[in-house]
């Protein structure tokens, strides 16, 4: 059987063909314009590879309940060509045949449940801190959906009082985790990339302190088993580590799980499948798809 499988990503989608088994194929990435440009393009590779069911990890927000006329649109995107476009109802017409949609970051946080560095955890939550925040949750082995998908991006957060940008940059909310730890936000306070800093530069203890919050959060609300954070700002490879001796900092004691305890180094943890991290949780909405 071959399968396949899209991550719609807010500026490239990137398409891949895996066999039952999840043995990757081939690949390909097309950047994301207007539907009308994009979608011709992903259907016509689709079919020209003889797929036999397709998996969708996409970028939202995405109407993720099954009972809803619009179910599987994009809904109020900033990607102003994209909203409130039938998404699931266009690919599934074009090609015939059974398809799964969730999230792009719900896709990542089934692959890194099933196949990567949350295995064996039922209860995990995948983070991506790059150009926006995004998380998804994995509770009882099953991906969390309710009145919509999780938005752990615009959880409200205490800003730094040594921040010169305590309010963010978010259009929606002030001082939530997206608008004060994405990449975008560490630019405009230090008018350049995270990639580009040095390990030192205070920038990165706001970061450490935000994430760390994030992380706090995370363990009160939903008490997973393991957090994996990934994305580009967590290319800087000291950033982990703080976040992790911040977040038992902030926890004061309160939880004596030994995992935080103990064995914090291997409770807060980076993807093990990245960068493919949701093409493979595609992959495996599309294997599972009925």
């Amino acid at each position: 059987m071959r399968i396949g499988a899209l991550e719609a990503g807010g500026t490239k989608m990137v398409l891949g063909i895996f066999d039952e088994e999840g043995h990757l194929l081939e690949d390909t990435k097309l950047p994301t314009r207007t539907p009308a440009q994009t979608m011709p393009e992903i259907i016509s590779f689709f079919r020209e590879k003889g797929i036999e069911k397709l998996g969708i990890g996409t970028f939202g927000p995405v109407d993720l309940r099954e009972d809803s006329p619009t179910y599987g649109s994009i809904t109020s995107t900033p990607k102003l060509d994209w909203r409130d476009y039938p998404l699931l109802k266009t690919l599934k017409e074009a090609l015939g045949v059974p398809c799964g949609i969730d999230t792009d970051v719900n896709a990542a946080a089934l692959a890194e449940v099933r196949l990567g560095a949350a295995r064996g955890c039922a209860n995990a939550v995948y983070v991506t801190v790059g150009t926006g925040v995004g998380a998804g949750i994995c509770v009882g082995g099953k991906l969390v959906h309710g009145l919509m998908h999780p938005e752990v991006g615009h959880m409200l957060l205490k800003p730094n009082p040594r921040d010169p940008l305590p309010q963010g940059i978010c259009p929606y909310h002030e001082s939530c985790l997206e608008g004060l730890a994405s990449g975008p936000a560490i630019a405009k306070r230090a008018g350049t990339g995270a990639e580009n800093l040095q390990d030192d530069d205070p920038v990165f203890t706001l970061e450490t302190d935000y994430l760390a919050q994030m992380c706090v959060n995370l363990i009160m609300v939903l008490s997973p088993e393991r957090i994996v954070i990934g994305g580009g700002v967590l290319g800087k490879e000291h950033l982990l580590d703080r976040v992790r001796r911040e977040t038992v900092r902030l926890l004061g004691g309160y939880i004596q799980a030994p995992e935080v305890t103990a064995r914090i180094d291997s409770y807060i943890v980076l993807p093990e499948l990245f960068p493919i991290s949701g093409l493979i949780g595609s992959w495996l909405l599309g294997r599972d798809a009925v």
